[in-house]
């Protein structure tokens, strides 16, 4: 579960019947009860994934992508008390720095889905990033929010194209709710119909996205610097924002619970059934 989104829907969806006034972990219990209805409806093994801080080193590839700024003192005083609650209820917390979220419930859905003896994985997010993990119908994505459970075909329907190029597919059309923009003239159809007819972006024609392509002729952004974007040799904007979309593995370390971006061992496994 992305505990960071939970607590940001329950913090906004308790004010609006609050008339305003926050309750001081009224966002945390919110969570909370999500995570003990989860289990009562059948889920055996849980983690929660959390963003201890908001920045991370996507911010050093891209100056725009979203920082904590704005984020209200009062949702804010909660981040800390969610992870203290869940560990202290026996749930598996994941409070990531360096990494986000995203990354600890990537990683512990492909260290899931790799072990025989599971039936089924579902990563508890509506973030289109987390879509690039589905498999078939053994890792499905569930939005409470949408009330969907997405398989590989779901997410077929929906981008139009296979999980394996979410990355490109976001990369080329862009993230508002992650601050960096897509390819000026490629929407969701176009952008569809490339990867599908050439594969991913390294595979892309030199003349598909012309000068968007190259680091020497970028379209320049704010803070887009030649540095920052020697980082990727051969390719410009749309690369960086690719490495955005890029779920990157987070390393295992066996008994370690810290906010250092490591999965502690065994990952993703806090059963209702242990003692």
């Amino acid at each position: 579960m992305d505990g960071t989104y939970e607590l940001f829907r329950q913090f906004y969806g308790r004010r609006h019947f609050t008339q305003g006034e926050d309750q001081p972990l009224g966002a945390v219990v919110g969570v909370l009860h999500s995570v003990l209805e989860m289990i009562e409806k059948g889920a055996t093994h849980l983690g929660v994934a959390t963003d201890h801080v908001i920045e991370s080193f996507r911010n050093d590839l891209w100056p725009g992508y979203k920082t904590g700024a704005g984020i209200e003192p009062a949702l804010r005083a909660q981040f800390h008390p969610l992870e203290e609650a869940l560990a202290a209820m026996g749930v598996a917390v994941w409070p990531m720095v360096e990494l986000e979220a995203d990354d600890a419930l990537a990683s512990a859905a492909h260290i899931a889905a790799a072990d025989a003896s599971v039936e089924k994985v579902c990563i508890w997010t509506p973030d289109k990033d987390l879509a690039q993990c589905v498999r078939g119908d053994r890792v499905v994505q569930v939005d409470r929010k949408g009330q969907k459970v997405r398989n590989a075909a779901g997410v077929r329907e929906k981008f139009g194209v296979e999980p394996a190029l979410i990355p490109d597919f976001l990369a080329l059309v862009g993230d508002s709710a992650d601050g960096y923009p897509g390819i000026r003239g490629i929407g969701a159809v176009t952008a569809a119909r490339l990867l599908n007819e050439h594969g991913a972006i390294e595979d892309f024609p030199p003349s598909v996205l012309g000068e968007q392509r190259e680091p020497g002729a970028a379209v320049q952004e704010p803070g887009d610097t030649a540095d920052r974007r020697a980082a990727v040799p051969r390719r410009g904007r749309v690369a960086v924002a690719r490495a955005h979309c890029c779920i990157r593995r987070v390393r295992r370390s066996p008994g370690r619970r810290s906010p250092a971006g490591a999965l502690p061992q065994p990952a993703a496994v806090i059963s209702r059934n242990d003692p």
